[in-house]
């Protein structure tokens, strides 16, 4: 999603009061541990760059007992990976990516296509349509090279639909078409190393809804027309109160199972009104414990990544005045009852 705040306007976010079943962090098993014992393939984290000189956060965000994949949060944008045409960056993808490996994560990189954080070089003038579709080749075949052998998934195109299953409208569409799409996924296959999934994501995903509907469509026709898709990513950015059921998500994930895809909760998070309380923190616990029993429960749900796990670096005040505490730890790094809820689901569900 989008960038979140600079550190500078941290104590702007630091609204989040502990309460008393927050506890401090404790050594191993972590949440990525009790996952892999659950079945799944990973409970991971987004990372962003303005947290990286703050040994707290990484010595959490780079263990692999509590989070074993990563995902660069906006290292691996267009804007900072390709900021001039032809020219690549690949400084902030980097400083995430390299201490994962070291650590021993997986990655879920991110992402080829999207309609925001574009360079102006790309935006401010017209292309033709062969164009565009060569500036996308190239983009893609340079980034996937860089990282060819550290991205166990790509999100290939992000968000590419209206809520009403229409498609956004975007330089992508306006220029090149509905196809672009499968130019990008065709690109991706062949630039990246065997084996790395790829990805389509975008949010509200997580009901059986018009959007959901046309991306089924859409791997359906991929299918048929052998063009290669491999997963869907449901962002899952929620609301305290008015998540989707554990039953929708479920639904919302076999209209692409029952199709052999993989499925993954990509950008988990559950933005509270506040001023946060006790009632909030265990309705939000609770949202937070179905969603993640919801791919526990679905064979081919490979795993969770939450959108950062600590509320100062969240999206979430930034996009939505208001509105915060999104995350699993408090401002002082306790772990909240959602914590402890995602726990207990993954233990039951230990294998």
């Amino acid at each position: 999603m989008k960038v979140t705040l600079a550190l500078s306007l941290l104590p702007l976010a630091i609204a989040s009061p502990t309460y008393p079943a927050s506890q401090k962090p404790k050594p191993a098993p972590g949440l990525a541990d009790l996952a892999k014992k659950a079945g799944l393939k990973y409970f991971g984290t987004a990372i962003d760059n303005v947290v990286l000189d703050n040994k707290q956060y990484t010595d959490i965000a780079f263990n692999k007992s509590e989070f074993n994949q990563v995902t660069p949060a906006n290292g691996q944008k267009w804007v900072n990976i390709e900021p001039s045409r032809n020219v690549f960056n690949y400084t902030l993808g980097d400083q995430i990516v390299v201490p994962s490996k070291k650590a021993g994560q997986l990655r879920r990189c991110h992402n080829f296509v999207w309609h925001q954080q574009l360079p102006t070089w790309l935006t401010s003038q017209k292309w033709s349509k062969q164009e565009l579709i060569d500036i996308l080749e190239n983009h893609i075949k340079n980034e996937a090279r860089h990282y060819y052998n550290d991205c166990y998934a790509w999100d290939v195109v992000n968000e590419a639909f209206n809520d009403n299953g229409t498609y956004r409208s975007d330089i992508w569409l306006d220029t090149i078409g509905p196809s672009y799409i499968e130019y990008a996924f065709k690109f991706a296959r062949k630039y990246t190393a065997p084996g790395t999934k790829l990805y389509y994501n975008d949010y509200n995903m997580e009901t059986v809804n018009n959007k959901t509907l046309a991306v089924q469509a859409l791997v359906k026709d991929f299918q048929k027309r052998r063009v290669p898709i491999d997963g869907i990513g449901l962002q899952a950015h929620f609301v305290t109160g008015s998540s989707p059921s554990y039953d929708q998500i479920r639904a919302a994930q076999q209209l692409y199972t029952s199709l052999g895809l993989e499925t993954a909760l990509t950008e988990l998070d559950v933005r509270t009104a506040l001023p946060d309380d006790a009632t909030k923190q265990a309705t939000q616990a609770k949202n937070y414990a179905d969603s993640v029993k919801a791919c526990v429960d679905e064979e081919r749900c490979v795993g969770v990544t939450v959108w950062d796990f600590w509320d100062p670096v969240s999206w979430v005040p930034s996009t939505f005045p208001g509105q915060g505490n999104a995350t699993l730890y408090n401002t002082d790094f306790s772990r909240k009852p959602a914590y402890y809820a995602v726990a207990d689901v993954l233990k039951a569900a230990a294998k």
